[in-house]
């Protein structure tokens, strides 16, 4: 999967998938305080920000893998961290990660515009659902609730991972940080839309 990559990407991969490690325990803290005012429905709404790295890794790179290797290498940083999940949250980041590059896969790596970022994001929230649906006994919840929970992940998913994702690497690009990454060669149509 990485013969084809340069050294650089391999470590801009790597430092957002340690950055986001970072951020993704962050959120947890957050998340807990959040849910203490309106209860666990508050991760859905939040469950976004634990897809984004995926997105903007795979934008910036648009290679095979770029959305799966740093959701996974976050999720392993997160547990080094100290993240309360422990080596669980691994898997978690993988099928995060594969749910992110299913789309891209399905685009058979050629489009990077908003929708398919947003598709990338939905893709996350779908595979993350069902992964969390049967681990953490979501059968056991009245089905309006659950319906309620995957449409907030959903929409978290295409909006902050998918719309959020385009916004921060598009910012990076604006810096002129990315030059010579693959977002930068693209022509400005694929790129910016």
């Amino acid at each position: 999967m990485l013969k084809s990559w340069k050294l650089k990407e391999i470590v801009l991969m790597s430092l957002f998938g340690v950055v986001f490690g970072i951020v993704y325990l962050l959120f947890i803290h957050l998340g807990n305080i959040w849910a203490g005012v309106i209860g666990p429905i508050a991760y859905e709404w939040m469950f976004g920000i634990w897809f984004i790295v995926s997105i903007i890794s795979m934008y910036i790179i648009r290679k095979p893998g770029a959305a799966l290797l740093p959701e996974s290498m976050a999720a392993v940083i997160e547990v080094m961290l100290g993240n309360a999940v422990g080596p669980r949250l691994i898997l978690s980041g993988i099928i995060q990660g594969l749910g992110a590059e299913a789309a891209f896969a399905a685009t058979r790596y050629k489009h990077f515009n908003l929708f398919v970022l947003m598709l990338a994001g939905i893709g996350a929230a779908v595979f993350s659902f069902i992964y969390g649906y049967f681990v953490s006994g979501y059968a056991a919840l009245d089905p309006s609730f659950v319906a309620l929970m995957f449409t907030l992940r959903v929409l978290s998913g295409a909006i902050i991972a998918g719309v959020g994702g385009k916004y921060i690497a598009d910012a990076l690009l604006a810096t002129g940080s990315l030059r010579g990454y693959a977002i930068s060669r693209t022509d400005k149509g694929d790129a910016r839309a």
